[in-house]
């Protein structure tokens, strides 16, 4: 595992939403964070089969074109009555727009199309950090929950909304920042998938 010695990292992300995310959880640590979208970095096409392949291709893209150390995640919705998706298609599933009320609407039809209605789902997260010279780790964090109907909350981003964690009966979209995520460096636990990647890349990547 090598370890990330420089305080300058990149985040390799056009999403304001999970941007935000990161930096909420990257700020106290005493980083000097710059964005994708900051440095008017080209968006590369995401054509990996998992969100391991898709999360390399945006660190890696980020890495090279910056000369810096860059973090990228790539993640989305599995909802076991939908096989699996939408999966790493989940941006994709809002179209172009990110309409993500159309995108839970039509997770929402779909699940109701199916037999037997199954609603048991998983947020899957995948954190790259890539190094210019090309040498990348992987950290994989994933919480367990239920698709609800209708959609509540208007916090968070994408599916939050219609995801219940197991434990909670309150969806991501009702947490708050601090509630949803359940983590700060040195504590044992964290509830978000996001959070969970990155407490596992903080562990064992960061200095200090």
């Amino acid at each position: 595992m090598r370890r990330l010695t420089e305080k300058k990292l990149v985040i390799a992300s056009h999403n304001q939403g999970k941007i935000d995310e990161l930096k909420a959880l990257l700020d106290p640590l005493g980083y000097t964070l710059a964005t994708a979208s900051e440095l008017d970095l080209p968006e590369p096409e995401e054509t990996g089969l998992t969100f391991e392949a898709n999360a390399r291709l945006k660190a890696v893209a980020a890495a090279t074109a910056a000369g810096l150390p860059a973090l990228a995640d790539d993640s989305g919705l599995a909802v076991d009555g939908l096989d699996g998706a939408p999966g790493i298609y989940s941006a994709r599933w809002a179209g172009p727009d990110r309409d993500f009320p159309m995108a839970m609407e039509r997770v929402h039809a779909e699940l109701q199309s199916r037999s037997p209605y199954n609603p048991q789902a998983r947020f899957v997260s995948v954190i790259c950090l890539a190094w210019p010279d090309g040498h990348v780790e992987y950290f994989r964090g994933e919480v367990e929950g239920t698709i609800v109907w209708p959609p509540r909350g208007d916090r968070g981003f994408g599916y939050d909304p219609i995801f219940q964690p197991d434990g909670h009966d309150i969806t991501f979209g009702e947490m708050s920042a601090d509630q949803k995520h359940g983590w700060r460096h040195g504590q044992d636990e964290a509830l978000s998938h996001r959070a969970r990647a990155f407490k596992r890349f903080a562990e064992e990547c960061l200095e200090g």
